[in-house]
């Protein structure tokens, strides 16, 4: 099998309705769809995306600028493309858009591999668990009345949810501390709640915070201070009893290893678009096991089934249903669980019909 040709298509998703968390404000999604031809007629899929389409064009331009490295080329050496493409984006840095086209054309090949072999990855990479815990991330914004909130939040529990996350951020703590405790009190003690700070605080507020959502028993608090900031990461996860999960805005495996030095988080949160694509997942999922830190997948909820599916140490995947008018399957969630599909590659592909819709002419 020998990959023929490379095709994008850009297209722009509406939200339901706009998100807003303490750093983003976005109404929709922007994907350059990757459609990799072949000559034994499979066709590799996957995505990127960018909020509010921002810069779409400049992510479709740098995929195309790396497609050299996967056409002519056999799949299955999926390693050897990416450290062709690692070693060619070197002048222009190892993070930002240079790896997001990289996890894009190398996520494609691993769909090949998997429909080539008409098994689903997750087995190919071999399998640990067949579902895996999910939890609700599409609401539960800063945007949204106390009221709403607690409305979603039994909405996500009818839905089949025994987890959701709720953002934090509001102009006085004593507010997030209301809207968390409205929520405990709707889904009742036995179901887990998450927080994401959304990097709103400084380790001061974010340590003073954190003590007061004690009463609450938080599954964890995600993001509490600047990305970046991983010595403020680090005091935050020593002086409180709650885990600290972050990671998603760190690239490939050196920024987890990066992490992990720091001790800056409890739970790493691997992105499939930063962290290089599935070949680099593995990698970046073994380096935390061997440091006996679980992961928990950000987004990319279809694609890093993969992953939940074969890492022993990922305790969870975020669900997000912004992707998924795009898909002709969807996803099936019972007792809190994504179950994981058994078709051959990711297990989901483009719907041709709501791609024309969303296309961007």
């Amino acid at each position: 099998m020998k990959i023929t040709n490379l095709r994008t298509v850009l297209v722009e998703v509406p939200l339901e309705k706009p998100l807003i968390t303490a750093i983003h404000e976005t109404r929709s999604v922007g994907c350059v769809l990757v459609y990799l031809d072949t000559d034994s007629g499979h066709i590799g899929e996957n995505y990127i995306f960018t909020l509010n389409t921002a810069r779409l064009s400049v992510f479709d331009t740098m995929i195309k600028s790396l497609a050299h490295h996967v056409v002519g080329q056999d799949p299955h050496y999926v390693e050897r493309m990416w450290d062709g493409m690692w070693s060619e984006i070197n002048p222009i840095g190892h993070e930002g858009i240079t790896i997001s086209a990289m996890s894009a054309l190398d996520t494609a090949c691993w769909d090949l591999i998997g429909k080539a072999a008409g098994q689903p990855v997750y087995k190919l990479f071999g399998a640990y668990r067949d579902s895996v815990k999910a939890y609700a991330s599409s609401g539960l914004w800063l945007s949204q009345t106390v009221d709403e909130l607690v409305e979603e939040a039994r909405g996500f529990l009818a839905q089949g949810f025994r987890s959701m996350k709720i953002r934090l951020g509001k102009s006085r703590m004593e507010e997030d501390v209301a809207r968390v405790a409205a929520v405990r009190e709707a889904i009742g003690p036995d179901m887990e709640l998450l927080a994401d700070g959304n990097q709103a605080f400084t380790p001061h507020q974010a340590i003073r915070l954190g003590r007061m959502l004690e009463p609450f028993n938080l599954g964890w608090f995600e993001e509490p201070v600047a990305s970046y900031d991983h010595q403020g990461h680090a005091a935050v996860a020593a002086a409180l009893d709650v885990p600290i999960a972050s990671g998603e805005t760190e690239y490939t495996r050196r920024g987890m290893r990066a992490m992990l030095e720091a001790k800056a988080a409890d739970i790493l949160m691997p992105d499939l678009q930063r962290i290089g694509g599935l070949t680099e997942f593995r990698h970046a999922a073994g380096l935390a096991a061997a440091h006996n830190v679980p992961i928990s997948t950000h987004i990319f909820t279809e694609q890093s089934l993969s992953i939940a599916g074969s890492a022993p140490n990922c305790i969870s995947v975020e669900h997000v249903s912004w992707f998924s008018p795009l898909y002709r399957e969807k996803m099936e969630i019972v007792d809190g669980k994504i179950i994981i599909p058994q078709r051959p590659g990711l297990g989901f592909s483009f719907d041709a019909d709501a791609v024309d819709r969303y296309r961007i002419l």
